[in-house]
């Protein structure tokens, strides 16, 4: 063996000593790698720490042996990848994901971050499990177009129709499926199986819902972000059902709640709901999640309302400080326009906790806007009404009830909690 040979050979071990002693099995981010590492990974599970955080203290060595074992069972580069962010130190990284707890582990598929967090056990055990199931292929590939009318219809499908699984598009569907997977079910059809269906190329469809041939077919650009968009605005409800299981997450987004509590065989309710929202209120999705519940589970929130399951269907705002009931019938008057819209306006003016501790406004403007005839203009001209007596308004020794899905945010138990988020 000549001196190059060595020397090479030396050089090789050095790198990969290196690379170990720098970023052994879990991988030390910062503002001049995270975007490679990041971008450059299918998956990867980041622990957001600090460390004079007894919880992060506690979690640090299993999530080193957990990154170990999985780079030992998924050794394929950037399949899988375990990182960790010292908030303390890389603030700006913290402030960009909101960082408001520790530990905190966030989820990145191709350097987009997911909205769900890992919120299962941390063990060792519990967290290869869980990294082994986000590797898993998102792109479930039939074998006759027939097996596309058996998947199931109550959830939204995305379907891929493609030549080869070596082609652009398909790699393109891949990676949208592999972002997407919580939201959608995605399925493929491939090579000869897909032939009839690809006569002006390779397609992508929306299936709907409890539909079978109400497809519809992706027009956009053949690009990851408007493809990825397309897929989110097709499969994310904007009205999404809470359960015990997804409670704390919703609790972290930090909006007020409009939650419609309806009998488990009342979809009529829940119909009526999902239309008002969307031909009414899309403009305050950014402000409140509007969500349904099961009242029955959920009877607790109902009895701290006065209410028990015989009153259901029931509208109320949840506003992480007090509970506030519609104050109409919700059964006669959920579509009528503007009542739900004022109903959730009284919530961003503060009319809502105002008129619980002190009764009704002295001037309470009609919820549904009035037309006015224009012969009638002069009898509606605004006039000086200060010199008039005021009637005093009335303090009640009331209150509303207080929030009861707060208690399903994050435990103090299990998170140093920076601030209160809610």
């Amino acid at each position: 063996m000549n001196k190059l040979n060595i020397y090479l050979i030396f050089a090789l071990f050095l790198v990969e000593h290196i690379s170990n002693a720098v970023y052994g099995e879990v991988i030390s981010l910062n503002d001049n790698n995270i975007g490679s590492v990041l971008g450059g990974s299918d998956i990867a599970i980041v622990n957001f720490y600090a460390d004079w955080c007894r919880f992060s203290q506690i979690l640090a060595p299993t999530f080193e042996e957990a990154g170990k074992k999985v780079k030992e069972e998924l050794p394929v580069p950037g399949k899988v990848v375990f990182a960790k962010v010292d908030c303390d130190r890389e603030t700006g990284i913290a402030g960009r994901y909101r960082i408001n707890k520790y530990p905190t582990l966030k989820l990145f598929r191709g350097g987009n971050i997911v909205k769900k967090e890992y919120r299962g056990q941390r063990s060792v055990e519990a967290l290869v499990q869980f990294a082994h199931e986000q590797a898993k292929d998102p792109v479930h590939e039939v074998t006759s177009l027939d097996a596309l009318n058996e998947i199931d219809g109550k959830k939204p499908h995305i379907i891929g129709f493609f030549d080869s699984k070596t082609s652009d598009n398909y790699r393109l569907f891949a990676r949208a499926a592999n972002i997407m997977r919580d939201d959608c079910e995605f399925h493929a059809a491939v090579g000869p199986v897909s032939e009839n269906e690809r006569s002006g190329g390779d397609r992508i469809d929306y299936r709907p819902p409890n539909t079978k041939q109400q497809d519809e077919t992706y027009t956009g650009a053949l690009n990851l972000d408007s493809l990825t968009q397309w897929a989110t605005n097709k499969c994310t409800p904007i009205v999404r059902e809470i359960t015990f299981e997804n409670a704390e997450e919703l609790t972290e987004e930090g909006l007020p709640f409009v939650i419609l509590f309806h009998h488990p065989d009342d979809t009529e309710s829940v119909d009526t709901f999902n239309r008002v929202v969307q031909e009414q209120l899309l403009h305050e999705k950014v402000n409140v999640n509007f969500l349904v519940a099961d009242g029955l589970k959920f009877a607790h929130p109902l009895h701290h309302l006065g209410k028990s399951t015989d009153d259901l269907p029931i509208l109320a705002i949840d506003s992480f400080r007090h509970m506030y009931l519609f104050p109409h019938d919700v059964k006669k008057d959920l579509a009528t326009p503007g009542l739900v819209k004022q109903f959730i306006e009284d919530l961003h003016s503060g009319k809502l906790h105002r008129e619980f501790h002190h009764g009704p406004d002295p001037i309470t403007a009609s919820p549904v806007p009035e037309i006015i005839d224009e012969s009638d203009a002069k009898k509606n001209i605004p006039r000086d009404t200060s010199d008039q007596p005021q009637q005093p308004i009335q303090s009640k020794n009331t209150s509303p009830p207080e929030s009861t899905f707060k208690k399903l945010a994050p435990s103090r138990n299990r998170y140093t909690i920076l601030r209160d988020e809610l």
